[in-house]
C-alpha cells in the first residue's frame, strides 16, 4: 500500500463519497476508486459498501481502517520528528480547548501563538472533553486544553494551573464575612448542561444533579457559560464560576461575586497530547505563554485549595 492510497481510503471514510474524496485528494474519481479497489483486493476484505449513498463501512472495513489510522498517524509522526531535526514547524497544529477556559484563554494567547510560528497553520476548536479525547487519539487534534487530571493511557498530561470557584449570586449583593459551600441556596443553583466537565465539578462541590425549571413547567439546560451567567442574572439565581470566567468579562457584576472559604474548591486545568505528538517547541512555548497570560489573574495561594476531579 501506498501513501497515496492510505490518504484516498482515509478520505473516502471521512466523505462517505469517492467523488468528494477524489476532489479533495486532486485526482480523477476513477484513479481514486481502482486505488481502493486494488488495497480491498490486495488484503482481500471489503472495506467499503459501494451500494449504499451514501457509501458505508463493512463491518471488517471498521477494524482494516482503525489499523490504518495508527499508520497515518505513524507517516504524521514520521513527518514532524523529521522538521523538529531539521529545526523549523511547518504544516499545521489542531487545538481544541473545552467551551468554560476557551473564551477566557484564547484571546490571551492566539495572537502570540500565530505570530511567533508563522509558517504553521493553527485550528482551532472548541470541544466538550470527551470528544476532544476522542479526536486526539484518532489524529483529527493535537493539543487539548482541559480540566484535568484524566489519566487516560493514551495521553500525556501536562498542568498549567490551578483556578477557584466563586459564587456568583445574584440575589445577594451583600457579602457574608465568610461564605461556605453550605451557605448555597440550592433551589436556585444553576447549572451546565450533561456533557461539561464544569457541570461535574459543580456538582461534586454541591454533592447535586439537577435540571432547572422554570415558573414549574419549563425545563432549561444551559449550554454555554455565557447563557449560564445571563439566566442566573434573570432569574435571581446562583452558580460557580471558574476565576477566569471574570478576566474583563463585562457580562459579570462584581458586586455578586462572593470568595469562598476553606477549603477553597478549584480545578486544574492542563494541555493533553497523544503520547506519539513530537512539535515540542510548539508545546512548550503553548504552556510557558498560557502560564504568563492567566498568572495575573489568579491568586497565589492555592495550595491549600481542594483540586475537583473533572469526572
Amino acid at each position: 500500500m501506498t501513501r497515496s492510497q492510505l490518504q484516498y481510503i482515509l478520505s473516502v471514510e471521512q466523505l462517505k463519497s469517492f467523488s468528494k474524496a477524489a476532489k479533495i485528494c486532486h485526482v480523477t474519481q476513477s484513479t481514486l476508486s481502482a486505488l481502493v479497489a486494488k488495497f480491498e483486493q490486495e488484503i482481500g476484505v471489503v472495506v467499503f459498501d459501494r451500494k449504499t449513498k451514501p457509501i458505508t463501512i463493512t463491518p471488517n472495513g471498521k477494524k482494516v481502517l482503525n489499523y490504518l489510522k495508527n499508520v497515518n498517524r505513524e507517516y504524521q509522526i514520521l513527518d514532524e520528528g523529521i522538521n523538529e531535526i531539521k529545526g523549523y514547524e511547518t504544516g499545521k497544529v489542531s487545538i481544541a480547548c473545552i467551551p468554560t477556559v476557551a473564551p477566557y484563554l484564547y484571546p490571551f494567547i492566539l495572537n502570540t501563538l500565530s505570530r511567533t510560528f508563522t509558517k504553521m497553520n493553527f485550528i482551532i476548536h472548541e470541544f466538550t472533553t470527551e470528544r476532544m479525547v476522542k479526536e486526539i487519539i484518532g489524529g483529527a487534534v493535537d493539543i487539548g486544553i482541559v480540566s484535568t487530571p484524566l489519566a487516560h493511557k493514551e495521553l500525556v498530561e501536562y498542568p498549567l494551573y490551578k483556578e477557584d470557584f466563586l459564587l456568583y449570586d445574584y440575589g445577594n449583593k451583600k457579602k457574608p464575612t465568610s461564605y461556605t459551600i453550605s451557605d448555597i441556596d440550592f433551589h436556585r443553583l444553576w447549572l451546565l448542561e450533561e456533557g461539561h466537565c464544569l457541570r461535574n465539578q459543580v456538582g461534586k462541590i454541591c454533592e447535586l444533579r439537577q435540571q432547572k425549571k422554570i415558573n414549574g413547567n419549563l425545563t432549561y439546560s444551559c449550554g454555554t457559560i455565557f447563557t449560564l451567567i445571563e439566566m442566573v442574572k434573570q432569574n435571581k439565581g446562583v452558580t460557580l464560576l471558574p476565576r477566569l470566567a471574570l478576566a474583563n468579562n463585562q457580562q459579570i457584576e462584581a458586586a455578586f461575586i462572593h470568595e469562598l472559604t476553606d477549603p477553597v474548591p478549584a480545578r486544574e486545568i492542563g494541555l493533553i497530547t497523544h503520547k506519539n505528538f513530537v512539535k515540542k517547541r510548539i508545546l512548550n512555548y503553548l504552556i510557558t505563554i498560557i502560564q504568563e497570560a492567566v498568572q495575573r489573574h489568579l491568586p497565589d495561594d492555592l495550595d491549600r485549595s481542594t483540586i475537583i476531579q473533572p469526572f
